[in-house]
């Protein structure tokens, strides 16, 4: 059997790009964004930041916010027909307002 190539980021090179004219310093605010549970966000990744990264699959998607689980929080989004519980910093969440 064929054994697999690549990593956890195989062909997210396109994904995960900043914008030329949005490259630069992230601002301290991104960081400490706080969420309410029941809001509803979007996985946006900032590829400034590898820690806490999601898999490239759910980028775009939307999710709820369920709770907090130390600095991050616990996301309900739909992959498929299932629903799946991801653990994300507030830096790769965008609130839906």
């Amino acid at each position: 059997m064929a054994k697999r190539i690549g990593g956890y980021r195989r062909k997210s090179r396109g994904i995960f790009r900043k914008n030329y004219k949005n490259k630069g310093k992230i601002s301290l605010s991104k960081f400490f964004k706080e969420f309410k549970e029941g809001d509803k966000v979007v996985l946006q990744a900032e590829p400034a930041v590898q820690k806490g990264i999601y898999f490239q699959r759910y980028h775009g998607k939307s999710g709820l916010i369920l709770g907090k689980k130390g600095s991050c929080y616990e996301v309900l989004i739909k992959d498929k027909n299932r629903g799946k519980r991801l653990v994300i910093p507030p830096i790769h969440l965008k609130s839906i307002r």
